[in-house]
């Protein structure tokens, strides 16, 4: 087993990334950052170091717990890399998802018209403080 590999490399091979591309454009953004320091697509991990990987609207964390240089089942990704994105993130995100899908508890059926014309004026109630913001 290696010891090191480069940074886009394992984002691609632990799933993170769909495609090694998009991992070294995001690196190159910016938007990856290991032990808390921006790094260029080059830069090598190891066991033991952190890696933050910021995805709209959340920032993940991942430890590099294995060194893997070829993609891997889905199955196979917690023997290299583990998931220690804090609770005050994920929370976020659920929330986002709520709110983007406007998500009905089960059995409720279709909304009525009254309760579109609510959702309608809240989504534009939204619109009106991102319009303030720009």
């Amino acid at each position: 087993m290696e010891e090191q590999i480069r940074v886009d490399k394992w984002l691609w091979a632990v799933r993170i990334f769909k495609t090694r591309s998009i991992a070294a454009e995001a690196i190159k953004k910016g938007r990856v950052t290991v032990n808390g320091f921006p790094v260029k697509s080059s830069r090598t991990v190891k066991v033991g170091d952190k890696v933050e990987v910021k995805k709209q609207p959340i920032t993940y964390s991942f430890k590099v717990v294995g060194i893997i240089g070829k993609r891997v089942g889905a199955k196979l990704v917690p023997d290299y890399m583990k998931d220690i994105t804090p609770e005050s993130e994920l929370a976020i995100l659920k929330t986002q998802r709520y709110v983007m899908n406007g998500i009905r508890d089960r059995g409720t059926g279709r909304p009525t018209k009254k309760e579109r014309r609510d959702i309608d004026s809240f989504q534009d109630y939204d619109d009106l403080f991102d319009e303030e913001e720009d």
